[in-house]
């Protein structure tokens, strides 16, 4: 996404540069017995993590990489659009207070599922949208959502549904990356409207 002439990958560019001595975790977290995971895809990992952290029943959002070949892969090569990851989150949640069904319907508000590899002026394979399912039941419900979510927008849904394999964890700067930064440009700019209606929605009517 475009501040002025400076695009949201120079952004993240330029915080790798400026904390390139940070640790990078690329373990893939698990969920505990009483909570569960689901990996999502929806362009800037920094507007969809900001988004899911608000939805009660999430535990926890971590913004990382998946659906690539390259293994243990940074920021910076991610950029490039050769490593045929995504910028995804991977969402641990209870089960017993927000169903799959509630994050894949909150997916499709925190982004348009309707541009190929592109959010806004972010462009590459890497934003493309997608849902990493682990089972058949996670399979069908994506299915099943990506259908009734359709009628929702004008445009066909171009949203792959993909068997997941790993998550690499982005670098230790992407974490909280919109609670650490409400101040900074593209947080004012881009993340900051997408929270502020989501927040709306989320109010009792």
């Amino acid at each position: 996404m475009k501040i002025g002439t400076v695009t949201r990958r120079t952004v993240g560019l330029l915080f790798a540069g400026m904390l390139a001595a940070s640790a990078q975790t690329n373990q893939m977290k698990q969920a505990s017995n009483s909570t569960e995971l689901a990996t999502l895809g929806g362009g800037c990992f920094w507007c969809t993590e900001a988004i899911f952290q608000m939805l009660p029943g999430v535990k926890s959002v971590s913004s990382g990489f998946s659906g690539g070949t390259k293994e243990n892969p940074t920021y910076k090569e991610v950029c490039t659009g050769e490593t045929g990851h995504a910028e995804v989150i991977q969402i641990e949640y209870d089960p017993k207070v927000v169903s799959y069904e509630k994050l894949l319907d909150t997916f499709w508000d925190a982004h348009d599922p309707t541009t190929l590899n592109r959010q806004g002026a972010d462009t590459g394979t890497q934003y493309r949208s997608v849902i990493f399912y682990r089972s058949a039941t996670e399979k069908a419900a994506a299915e099943k959502s990506k259908a009734e979510a359709q009628k929702r927008f004008d445009q066909p849904i171009v949203t792959e549904i993909s068997a997941f394999k790993v998550f690499y964890k982005a670098e230790a700067y992407h974490q909280d990356f919109y609670r650490n930064n409400t101040n900074y440009g593209y947080c004012r700019a881009v993340i900051r409207p997408k929270v502020e209606k989501f927040e709306k929605k989320l109010q009792p009517h």
